[in-house]
């Protein structure tokens, strides 16, 4: 009887133990956030960048262009885009005065994917040499490609004419220009805000 009591208090406390031991394994964790940013580019904002081209007339075979933007973007209702710009350039070649061109523009197009912007453009502006300026306006469009979390490249085509020769063609010249872009990343790592998501 005594011998019976013995094994089953001794096979009763080994349960036990063994049950503590086995509830010692089960460690209760809090899940960690994993921080997500949205995907794709962010083209709204702030942007400045460098670029360069030619520029082409029926008087001239050919000049060269190298330049400055800085500009602005929104985006008021997906996936339309405005914004405003002003670029300063400066165009040299054999048929040409050396000469400052400055423009203030205005922006329209639309986000085709998250990488790609088409854009319309137009805007005024002048061209001086130092001694002589004249009125100018400019249309035309271009393509821009993200092609990292802040940097886009672009290319560009416009038609310029002047407003001091009103007799002549709509376009008296056209400039051509690819340049590069950097974004200003807002909050997280392209340009998104960072969300938090739990697993």
């Amino acid at each position: 009887m005594f011998v019976r009591s013995l094994v089953l208090g001794v096979s009763a406390a080994a349960l036990m133990v063994g049950g503590a031991q086995a509830a010692d394994l089960i460690i209760p964790t809090t899940p960690q956030p994993i921080i997500a940013s949205a995907s794709g580019f962010d083209w709204e904002g702030l942007y400045v960048g460098a670029r360069a081209g030619g520029f082409f007339a029926d008087d001239i075979d050919a000049a060269g262009v190298i330049g400055a933007a800085v500009g602005v973007n929104f985006i008021p209702a997906d996936p339309f885009l405005v914004g405003v710009e002003v670029t300063g350039d400066y165009v040299w070649g054999d048929d040409i005065v050396d000469q400052g061109q400055f423009f203030a523009n205005l922006r329209a197009g639309a986000v085709v994917t998250d990488s790609v912007l088409v854009y319309a453009l137009g805007g005024v502006g002048v061209a001086t040499d130092g001694d002589d300026s004249v009125g100018l306006y400019q249309l035309g469009g271009g393509v821009e490609f993200a092609v990292t979390d802040a940097v886009s490249v672009r290319g560009e085509v416009v038609g310029i004419g002047s407003f001091d020769d009103a007799d002549d063609d709509f376009f008296e010249a056209a400039k051509a220009t690819v340049g590069v872009f950097y974004h200003r990343i807002g909050k997280g790592q392209t340009g998104h805000p960072r969300v938090a998501t739990w697993f």
